[in-house]
């Protein structure tokens, strides 16, 4: 079986919970605007809310009274107050008197959260979309809280109000489907079909009556379909290069969809981390001589955990068509009738190039743009030197560090001027991309200087010589 690597997280100390607060406990220390706002949502949310302080503002607090139950004890709370609270904020406005009862307070066993204190709270409140009973909490882990209520108010417009009725739909039906449906896929294959589909329509248009029948009468086909051994499907999906920014919106969705997802050491971590938290990751990378999965086995994988009726995601970096093997997948996907979709992805040379502020093709340097793999089939470069050193063409090497020596002198035997502008891209389009830039003759010297690691693409051309004028990716270094 293959080696399994799951992607490292980016590291952030808050865990994302959804905490069951009502008929709950729960105390506000304040009387002002920011504690008006913790006992709103802590009441809206069910839970018997203690507000301790002197006095309430009464243009705060009044509007509240009407709507929700709270408790008014009109002193400082003492640690012992706290006892069996769910939570505690401390808001009364003064930054000394947060501090100060912080201190008091602390040691409780209740989680205390102090407003614009991070350093000083178990926990901070996020920028909330209540669309009741679907609810989008939006943090920045305590570095923007503005940016977080920017990011909500794009939300409200992207999330309209009648989703919550879809979800309220779903959750009262949700039992009628488990008790036809016993497969968790085919449940959630059919929920994939019915919140995307005909049934959802009529709820966001208030027929419910119309979408309890279509859901029942889908319920039937289902059930009747789950009888017959499922079959699964491939999605072979190009990842980009690095930045997840340059994903596809179909690449994302089918990333969704996945049950199973194989991705190899060219594709971020971020990226693997945007599948569906449920899906199953198995690392399948490959390097120089150093398969943890050779590529037959890979292909045997695909067609094996299709027919266990799974939805296979093969992540591949860059595009799946450009030296991603991705032909040989679904010739042996074809051969055994597995169902598959290609969605392609911007290829290492275009998004390198671009990041790096190299033209691929520009009017007064080229007029054509040649890919080749600096790894040969079995340890010969068996490449058309006589096509690759015509003029006025660029030239992007896939997979060519560790013979970038070869691969120049070459070129240079072949006719190339050796004062011929050339580039190595390291880790392109990635936060920590560096471009060593020089020319034929020392290239590769300037690249074991600078100690690359790859993965990397050569440029090599004169439009090389424009990076100068064209660089805009501020945070690579160059060597």
């Amino acid at each position: 079986m293959s080696e399994d690597q799951p992607p490292a997280a980016a590291a952030t100390p808050y865990l994302p919970l959804f905490l069951r607060a009502a008929g709950r406990k729960a105390a506000v220390v304040g009387g002002g605007l920011v504690a008006a706002r913790r006992v709103e949502t802590l009441a809206r949310a069910g839970a018997q809310v203690f507000v301790y302080a002197l006095r309430l503002d009464h243009e705060e607090f009044a509007p509240l009274a009407t709507s929700f139950a709270f408790t008014h004890v009109a002193r400082e709370p003492q640690r012992a107050d706290l006892a069996g609270a769910l939570v505690c904020y401390v808001a009364t406005g003064d930054p000394a008197d947060d501090e100060r009862l912080h201190s008091a307070l602390a040691g409780a066993g209740v989680p205390i959260s102090v407003a614009d204190r991070p350093n000083l709270s178990d926990f901070i409140s996020p920028s909330i979309l209540d669309r009741s009973p679907l609810v989008v909490a939006i943090s920045t882990g305590g570095a923007s809280p503005l940016l977080g209520r920017l990011l909500r108010a794009r939300l409200e417009t992207l999330i309209p109000a009648a989703y919550g009725r879809l979800a309220a739909f779903a959750g009262r039906t949700r039992a009628q489907v488990n008790d036809k449906l016993e497969s968790p896929v085919a449940r959630r294959r059919f929920w994939e079909r019915a919140l995307d589909g005909p049934i959802a329509e009529l709820v966001l248009a208030r027929n419910e009556p119309a979408a309890e029948k279509a859901l029942a009468a889908a319920l039937e086909r289902a059930a009747e379909d789950g009888r017959a051994p499922p079959l699964g499907e491939v999605y072979l999906v190009g990842a980009g290069p690095g930045d997840a920014d340059l994903l596809t919106f179909r690449a994302l969705r089918l990333m969704q969809k996945a049950d199973v997802v194989l991705y190899d050491r060219l594709v971020d971590p971020s990226i693997v981390d945007l599948a569906r938290r449920e899906a199953e990751r198995i690392y399948v990378g490959k390097r120089r001589a150093d398969h943890a999965l050779p590529q037959e086995e890979i292909s045997d994988l695909l067609v094996r955990l299709a027919r266990q009726g799974k939805r296979v995601l093969r992540l591949k970096g860059g595009d799946p068509f450009i030296f991603g093997r991705g032909g040989e997948e679904i010739e042996k996907l074809a051969e055994h009738g597995i169902p598959f979709q290609i969605c392609p992805g911007v290829t290492a040379a275009t998004a390198c190039a671009a990041y790096a502020g190299i033209p691929l093709t520009h009017r007064d340097h080229a007029q054509a743009c040649v890919f080749v793999t600096g790894h040969g089939r079995e340890g010969a470069l068996d490449l058309d030197w006589g096509a690759l050193v015509r003029p006025n063409q660029t030239v992007a090497i896939y997979m060519g560090l560790d013979r970038l020596a070869e691969l120049t002198q070459a070129l240079v035997a072949h006719g190339a001027d050796p004062a011929l502008p050339a580039a190595i891209i390291d880790n392109g389009a990635r936060a920590n991309q560096r471009v060593v830039v020089g020319t034929l003759a020392d290239l590769a010297a300037r690249a074991r200087a600078a100690s690359l690691r790859g993965p990397t693409i050569v440029i090599v051309g004169t439009v090389v010589s424009l990076r100068d004028k064209l660089n805009w990716y501020a945070p690579e270094r160059s060597d």
